[in-house]
């Protein structure tokens, strides 16, 4: 019996403790983790630790100490725990932030001695990203600076404990919390039926794609966007704390220069739109392996069409001259790459990013195309008939997880559906070439 206690003891000791987030906060493994210039693990007495000496005062981060880790939520609480001392009093900043532009963070100045101090910090996050890191910023003042027993601890509180209480007017968000993320209700407006050689689709369900090298190229630092359903149509949501996303298809390289106008839609519920910018570049490489060139689309609060909260902003833009929203250079002969830029813009949706010749299918040609589904609701078999080919039938769940997948190559085809959980999926068809998505419900 006395066993058991002890061990039920050991156990409730173990869940007591907080998991330090890094992994060589003492130093005892040399710089390891740590980077900045001035990271310099050195040894005395059988304990290790980093020592930093700034000769000459300067900006704060001139002289600097980091761990890159994740911080994956913004608004979430942490503690950050570590010993540090000095030859003089001399400031030193600590906290939290990005380990990339914009570098946003949340720190705190702490005030050294000669004698050792055990700092305690708490923070929020204001950010949240994979490459996320600790700060140590030096350079303001002269001195020696000793560092050791870094701890980041995750705290649990209302506003991340994963339910609503409190004030919370959702789930973790609201009241005092960071507040709740407003999303888009419905989905962006559907682009037009288009013929298939008039068009070159970069992301959307109205078109074929083109093919990609790296979709999300982490130009600005982690990934880019995430996928979600808004209305049961595919969309890219921006993650917070990245302002680019870099998009390649350097071996699939496409000439556009006979396609005049392109078209992408976007939607903003930022309250501060001071400085927003969105921005579509599309990168020519003229032949060589590197950029030449670009010709970029950029929208802001000043513009027409003008950045603004709340709604869907859809661009559509010849790009056959110079002026306005278009700047840089017109030549598009060897686009290898696309860059979207959302500056300072914290929450925001776009879809529907393609180049066009500004053609449109007439009534009799869209009719060709047309599809029909049934039943819907649906318990074990749908029914697909279309005029034209279908080349390919993809299912989809509410998280657009793809479920099922079908190519039929035909003008009718049947999809089993009684392996489906009851609830909500959509349909994407490809028939000739033109995309379209519908919403069924299984029973």
């Amino acid at each position: 019996m006395k066993k058991i206690t002890l061990l039920f003891a050991l156990l409730l000791c173990t869940l007591g403790f907080s998991q330090n987030l890094i992994t060589n906060g003492d130093f005892e493994n040399g710089s390891t983790g740590w980077s900045g210039n001035s990271a310099n693990a050195v040894t005395e007495g059988g304990n290790t630790y980093n020592a930093a000496n700034v000769a000459i005062a300067g900006n704060p981060w001139d002289a600097n100490l980091s761990y890159v880790l994740s911080i994956p939520a913004q608004g979430a609480a942490y503690k950050l725990t570590f010993k540090a001392w000095s030859d003089t009093s001399r400031p030193l900043i600590a906290g939290i932030g990005l380990n990339q532009d914009p570098w946003t963070n949340t720190t705190q100045t702490v005030t050294l001695t000669t004698e050792p101090q055990v700092f305690v910090l708490n923070l929020t996050a204001n950010f949240a990203s994979t490459t996320s890191r600790i700060i140590f910023d030096m350079g303001n003042a002269t001195g020696f600076v000793g560092i050791d027993n870094v701890v980041l601890e995750a705290v649990t509180t209302t506003c991340n404990n994963g339910v609503q209480d409190g004030d919370e007017t959702g789930i973790d968000c609201g009241g005092s919390c960071t507040a709740c993320l407003v999303t888009p209700l419905v989905h962006a407006p559907m682009p037009p039926a288009r013929p298939t050689a008039d068009v070159v689709s970069i992301y959307g369900d109205a078109y074929t794609n083109i093919n990609f090298d790296n979709f999300d190229a982490g130009w600005c630092g982690g990934a880019a966007t995430t996928e979600v359903l808004i209305d049961g149509n595919k969309t890219l949501q921006k993650n917070t704390g990245v302002s680019c996303q870099g998009i390649d298809f350097s071996t699939h390289r496409q000439n556009l220069t006979d396609f005049t106008y392109l078209h992408f839609d976007f939607y903003v519920t930022d309250t501060d739109l001071v400085g927003d910018v969105f921005s579509v570049k599309l990168v020519n490489f003229n032949g060589t392996d590197k950029e030449q060139s670009a010709l970029e689309v950029t929208i802001n609060g000043g513009t027409t069409p003008q950045l603004v909260a709340n709604q869907w902003v859809s661009v559509d833009v010849p790009i056959t001259a110079l002026g306005g929203i278009i700047t840089n250079n017109l030549a598009r002969n060897d686009v290898a790459q696309i860059g979207i830029t959302t500056a300072k813009v914290d929450h925001v949706w776009y879809d529907n990013i393609y180049l066009h010749k500004n053609t449109t299918l007439g009534t009799t040609q869209f009719e060709k195309s047309n599809v029909k589904m049934y039943p819907n609701p649906v318990k074990n078999m749908l029914t697909i008939d279309a005029n034209s080919t279908i080349k390919k039938v993809s299912v989809y769940n509410v998280l657009g997880q793809e479920v099922l997948s079908r190519t039929p190559k035909s003008n009718s085809t049947t999809v089993q559906t009684s392996a489906l959980q009851k609830g909500v999926y959509i349909v994407k068809t490809d028939i000739d070439g033109k995309v379209s998505t519908t919403k069924i419900i299984k029973e």
